[in-house]
């Protein structure tokens, strides 16, 4: 039994399933109609005004690196800027430093979270006497720093 493929061919069922399965795992590319466009992919959010694959590969690796500056907020900037990276498998060498700091992001965020909601939920109850020394609302009270009081 035949059937015309994408481009109007005649090729049998089986040498239809076998040319999918090699398209999809990116053996080899689909032919385009003379009615499509070719479909480019950039690196960055702004397309073709933005940076080169260099560029944004130099970009990415220290958008990584001064994360661990105790700058967690360039992960998410990584990650925003470079978000086509994250979402297609081009840009191998680009990837890796925007999925990780994709994860280091998630990991900060999760950290952060759970500090900040313990201490807003729990407060005096979960640290009892001790809470007085931790937290810092009364700092200015507490060296007379107020004129005020």
């Amino acid at each position: 039994m035949e059937r015309a493929d994408e481009t109007g061919e005649r090729r049998s069922i089986g040498e239809l399933r076998s040319s999918a399965a090699a398209a999809e795992a990116g053996l080899i590319r689909r032919r385009r109609t003379s009615n499509q466009a070719p479909v480019e992919v950039w690196p960055t959010i702004d397309g073709p005004l933005g940076l080169t694959e260099e560029e944004s590969l130099s970009y990415a690796r220290n958008f990584f690196k001064f994360g661990f500056l105790l700058l967690p907020w360039l992960w998410d900037v990584n990650c925003f800027y470079f978000w086509p990276v994250l979402t297609t498998s081009s840009f191998p060498r680009i990837r890796q430093y925007v999925f990780r700091s994709a994860v280091g992001f998630s990991i900060f965020t999760v950290l952060l979270s759970s500090w900040a909601l313990t201490f807003a939920i729990g407060g005096e109850h979960l640290f009892g006497p001790v809470w007085e020394s931790l937290v810092m609302y009364n700092v200015a009270e507490k060296y007379g720093l107020t004129s005020w009081s």
